[in-house]
């Protein structure tokens, strides 16, 4: 039962907020709706009952088929009341419960009735309801009292006719699409509700016909829309043939932009502002086209309501992002917005400042957020540091001023997203500005301090070990880094041991003032800690002022070059079938492990509980080595290089699924074709793949391996090897066709008759491409890498990749060209970014390590600029790379 209503005195404000509801539950409500089969009703009650059946519906609670039954059966008896609110809810109970076939025919009658009643509220209702409940047999019935209602005078009547259409579109779009003249009749309706949906609907019901959405455009941008509603709904649908039709290539000029100019001197707020947004998210749009927008955005700054503030500040952020001197006119509105009661208005003013603003206002922008920062939350936070790492990079001659901001907010309270911008933010000003470096390390060295999360200062000291041999003084930095080694965790002080020895491996005088703090770290309580000072100990000499061997700083700092999921695997194969030979870290496989065919497709039968033995895991490469290398066909090849992700050769649920994984050798190339019957009444015997190489001109077969038999639902693999030039990325198309002998089985004993009928399956046609002689291989630091490389070996020229939809099109696009590892997250493209650099490392065949740099620019007419850098280990296959992005 509801609590009884009580009154809330001054002294209980503190308390939890009163809920009518509190308490109530199904069953005992359920007792009350009994009160439905009262011979005298009472309409207070009825609808007190009703609201707290749609509160516990709506809270989640179900009612089963028998309790909805009885529900609705009673609630049906309430039509007889002639009260217009009881009315209303009965109708809300009817759409809740949503009621079956058979139960819907007792209410029709009454429904229809009451859509046919003088009270527009009982027929704009009864159609809701109706419209909701019914299917597409009783919806012919009533559909002529349908479109009568939308041409009705009443407006309640047309807009529930409207909308209803709307709902009805989705399940029964060729009933209402015969209704276009009543709706377009409405579109021309003076209720202002009425003309918004009937323009809602008109657009749904042409929305997949580009020719009539321009006709409707066209004819309704010409003035016969008065509701602001139906305005903001038309620039939207404008908007959108704007897009799909372009600038007209002879004038320059865009259909219906003079319409949305003109819709800027609307009278309603909200038809000003849409048309504004409209225009700013033009694609391609000009200064000249952006101004008028701007002006009526600048006038909105300055209105007495929050949301007209709010709305202008956030589209003129977003304009900054790729415009940031057409805003510029509004800096002195938007500063006053910095003190704005509203922290997000304040927050988006600021983060608009940083982007417009030029060389001379940072300082005084630094001021003004130095006061603003401490009154809002850590996600805005974060978006004003990003937007401070940005205008840093704008002008690096201020960085003094930001890296001290940045500094002092690092000590401030905060949580770890929020520290983690800031420590972000100074490392990138830092390898980006080679001035601020010094200050930047000093700033990070005094925050590790205090440093209270454990990512952070180990990411910070990794980071510190790179920059700071590299720094004049780099003794400065130990003091620091050895206060980790005594007041912090395990994990913290296993780091900071790592970044001693850097110092140590790096700078030479250093190294016996290292060895002794390495020698106090023997005695660590911690294996991991003891463990890395042994190894340093033991690796980096007898701590004399000496050179440190270039390979012992390759072994213990460079980059490794094996997935560490591989380089598992693959130990644990090891301690599993221990060899008399040690590990060999070149046999671990350096292709990033994917899932192989026989994995996908297996079925899972696997023992459960604790008897359950768990398997170990195998990659990829190591179980097509080993299908390979047990094939005596196949078993002079060599060292396997790469394995393909596999390509479908047949289109899902044919009767025959074939997909192909291409295995790289140096002088060969095996073709694995997975096959599966699909069909359980054949057998496929002698199946093989009839290959054309016409279009392979430097490829020559030199075997095949058939499949013997394919039962149903069994994958198997039958192969084709071809030889080509050594280490030579050769490329072409190869067309395909499986050739097997077709044997019915018998359902009852599931063998196969004994005569058979040849038969053959078009193969969809695949390519071998230079991707394919390239390993994805990731870096842990590809600075570092790219430094270690010999620079005589790097090439670098320039590129024009054509018109593109938008720069991470250009970028996917050459990362899957060349098929390498993108490293560092570089393969994201920030939205709306004019420029982007992406960084990739890979193997090529032989081998070699290649790592690329490639640098994009785009520009208004979204011509894809690129420059490519690159380096490997051999100056032949830099020029490789730069042949297979000309020739791709």
């Amino acid at each position: 039962m509801a609590q009884p209503l009580v009154k809330k005195d001054d002294d209980r404000d503190d308390e939890v907020d009163y809920s009518p509801f509190l308490g109530i539950e199904k069953g005992a409500v359920l007792q009350e709706a009994r009160v439905f089969n009262d011979p005298q009703l009472d309409t207070r009650r009825c609808s007190q009952v009703i609201t707290k059946l749609l509160y516990l519906l709506n809270q989640g609670e179900t009612l089963t088929k028998v309790e909805a039954t009885e529900v609705f059966f009673a609630v049906t008896k309430l039509f007889q009341s002639k009260d217009i609110g009881l009315r209303r809810m009965v109708y809300l109970m009817i759409k809740e419960l949503s009621p079956s076939a058979d139960e819907v025919i007792i209410v029709t009658s009454s429904l229809m009735k009451d859509m046919n009643s003088r009270t527009d509220m009982y027929r704009a209702n009864a159609i809701r309801v109706l419209c909701r409940i019914t299917d597409g047999t009783l919806l012919t019935q009533i559909e002529r009292y349908l479109k009568q209602a939308i041409v009705d005078k009443s407006p309640v009547v047309a807009s529930a006719a409207l909308v209803s259409g709307i709902h009805l579109l989705q399940t029964n779009p060729e009933i209402v699409k015969r209704w276009s003249n009543e709706v377009q009749e409405a579109v021309q309706s003076r209720a202002a509700l009425v003309q918004f949906h009937a323009l809602a609907l008109l657009h749904q019901i042409r929305q997949n016909d580009r020719l009539a959405v321009n006709k409707l455009v066209t004819s309704l941008t010409k003035g016969s829309i008065r509701s602001p509603l139906a305005q903001c709904l038309l620039i939207r649908y404008t908007s959108q043939v704007i897009r799909e039709s372009g600038v007209n290539p002879q004038t320059g000029d865009r259909p219906f932009y003079d319409y949305l100019e003109g819709c800027l001197r609307h009278k309603a707020e909200m038809v000003i502002y849409e048309a504004a947004k409209a225009i700013t998210e033009l694609s391609n749009v000009t200064a000249r086209e952006l101004t008028p927008a701007i002006t009526v955005l600048q006038l909105f700054l300055s209105s007495s309501k929050p949301v007209l503030r709010f709305a202008a500040v956030r589209t003129l952020n977003k304009v900054a992002m790729t415009h940031p001197m057409a805003v510029t006119n509004c800096n002195i509105d938007m500063e006053s917005l910095i003190s704005d009661q509203n922290r997000s208005i304040a927050t988006l003013a600021i983060t608009t400042l940083l982007k417009t603003g030029n060389e001379s206002s940072v300082d005084r922008l630094m001021k003004q957020i130095t006061n603003f920062m401490s009154d809002i939350a850590d996600e805005f936070k974060i978006v004003v540091v990003e937007a401070i790492r940005s205008l840093c990079l704008k002008f690096p001659l201020k960085y003094r001023s930001l890296m001290n901001f940045l500094s002092n907010i690092l000590r401030e309270e905060g949580g770890f997203e929020y520290k983690k911008a800031i420590v972000d933010s100074i490392v990138i000003l830092i390898r980006d500005i080679p001035d601020a470096k010094e200050s930047g390390l000093l700033h990070l060295c005094e925050f590790i301090e205090d440093c209270e999360f454990t990512y952070l200062s180990t990411q910070i000291l990794h980071f510190l070990g790179n920059e700071g041999p590299k720094t004049s003084d780099p003794s400065k930095y130990i003091r620091y880094i050895y206060n980790r080694v005594i007041l912090e965790n395990a994990t913290v002080r296993a780091s900071a041991v790592s970044t001693l020895a850097k110092f140590g491996a790096l700078v030479d005088p250093l190294k016996p003032r290292i060895f002794v703090l390495l020698r106090r770290c023997l005695f660590d309580n911690d294996d991991e800690v003891r463990d890395r000072a042994t190894l340093y100990l033991n690796t980096l000499g007898d701590g004399s002022v000496t050179e440190t061997d270039k390979a012992v700083k390759e072994f213990l700092f460079g980059s490794l070059d094996i997935p560490l999921t591989n380089l598992e695997t693959s130990l644990k194969n090891y301690l599993r079938d221990p060899a008399e030979e040690p590990f060999d870290l070149y046999s671990v496989p350096k292709e990033v492990k994917s899932q192989s065919f026989a994995e996908k497709k297996a079925p899972s039968k696997k023992p459960t509980g604790l008897s359950a033995q768990p398997a170990a895991p195998t990659s990829a490469p190591d179980a097509y080595e080993r299908l390979l290398s047990s094939i005596p066909e196949f078993a002079s090849f060599g060292k396997l290089f790469k394995s393909s992700a596999p390509v479908e050769l047949t289109e899902a649920e044919t009767e025959y699924a074939v997909n192909v994984v291409k295995h790289i050798f140096d002088r060969h190339v095996v073709f694995q074709y997975n096959c599966t019957n699909t069909i359980p009444e054949q057998c496929l015997e002698n199946v093989t793949v009839i290959v054309d190489a016409s279009e392979a001109e430097e490829f020559a077969e030199v075997g095949t391996k058939p499949l013997k038999s394919l039962p149903y639902d069994t994958p198997a693999q039958t192969f084709v090897a071809f030889e080509k030039p050594e280490g030579v990325p050769a490329v072409g198309k190869f067309s395909n066709v499986l050739r097997f002998t077709v044997k019915e089985v018998d359902p009852s004993t599931g063998e196969a008759e004994d005569d058979g009928v040849e038969d053959e399956y078009q193969l969809e046609d695949f390519e071998v491409v230079a991707a394919d002689y390239i390993l994805k291989l990731g870096v842990s630091n590809f600075k570092n890498a790219w430094e270690n490389m010999d620079p005589a070996s790097e090439r670098v020229d320039e590129y024009g990749l054509g018109p593109r939809e938008s720069l991470a099109e250009a970028v996917n696009a050459v990362i899957i060209l060349l098929g390498m590892h993108p490293c560092e997250g570089t393969e994201v493209v920030p939205s709306n970014s004019r420029s982007h650099t992406c960084l990739l490392s890979g193997v090529y065949i032989g081998n070699v390590k290649v790592l690329v740099r490639l640098s994009f620019g785009i520009d208004g007419t979204k011509e894809v600029a690129m420059k490519l850098a690159v380096r490997s280990e051999d100056e032949s296959v830099s020029e490789a790379i730069h042949e297979i992005v000309a020739s791709g």
